[in-house]
């Protein structure tokens, strides 16, 4: 196992490789396209914004090699904005294409009075209990949030866990190999590190 962390310059890279160290996993920062041979799993760690995140990925040659990537369904885990630069825009940055691997809009909680960053530790309750990702994680897990914004997955198949902020959105996804949160894992301690260790141990496609 070779586990890439995309650095980007401004991701939450050392939380991320402390918390895959803490699961007795070697990593690797991967920079630049040719650092993601024999690269086996992907994590794409992500603090900022949806626009410089793009910009920056571009610059580095990476957006292509990741787009293909998450499209072959190799293992990838994206965090935060990771997950949302997935879908193919994002209200926070427009004119700007996200990756585009799914179909959708990365949205912002509407102004009704609640706090904004949703910030602090909530539910995101798996949506199919008997996927093996989320062994051992209960009915109802907590993990820890960061976000002002949110992807709106137009296939609601992939789906994976929702979170209630005032409304529901989509908290983490899973379209075979590739699994992304919109909490941070690497904040979330026991169950976070318990997530992204069935996803180094598990890192495969479901059984459809």
């Amino acid at each position: 196992m070779r586990v890439g962390i995309i650095d980007y310059g401004a991701g939450n890279l050392r939380s991320v490789a402390n918390a895959v160290s803490a699961l007795g996993v070697e990593y690797f920062l991967v920079s630049s396209a040719d650092q993601m041979e024999g690269i086996t799993h992907l994590i794409l760690p992500g603090v900022g914004a949806f626009g410089d995140c793009m910009a920056e990925l571009e610059k580095r040659g990476l957006t292509g090699p990741i787009r293909d990537w998450v499209a072959s369904n190799r293992p990838y885990f994206g965090i935060c904005l990771g997950y949302q630069i997935l879908f193919e825009e994002s209200v926070e940055a427009p004119g700007v294409s996200g990756l585009g691997v799914f179909r959708g809009k990365v949205q912002r909680f509407t102004e009704d009075g609640r706090k904004i960053p949703h910030m602090g530790w909530n539910s995101a309750p798996p949506v199919n209990l008997a996927d093996p990702m989320w062994e051992g994680l209960g009915d109802e897990p907590f993990f820890y949030f960061v976000h002002s914004y949110f992807p709106v997955p137009e296939n609601e198949n992939i789906i994976a866990m929702t979170t209630e902020y005032g409304e529901t959105f989509a908290s983490a996804i899973r379209s075979g190999a590739v699994v992304a949160t919109q909490f941070h894992p690497e904040k979330s301690q026991q169950a976070g590190l318990k997530l992204l260790g069935t996803f180094l141990e598990v890192g495969v496609p479901m059984e459809s």
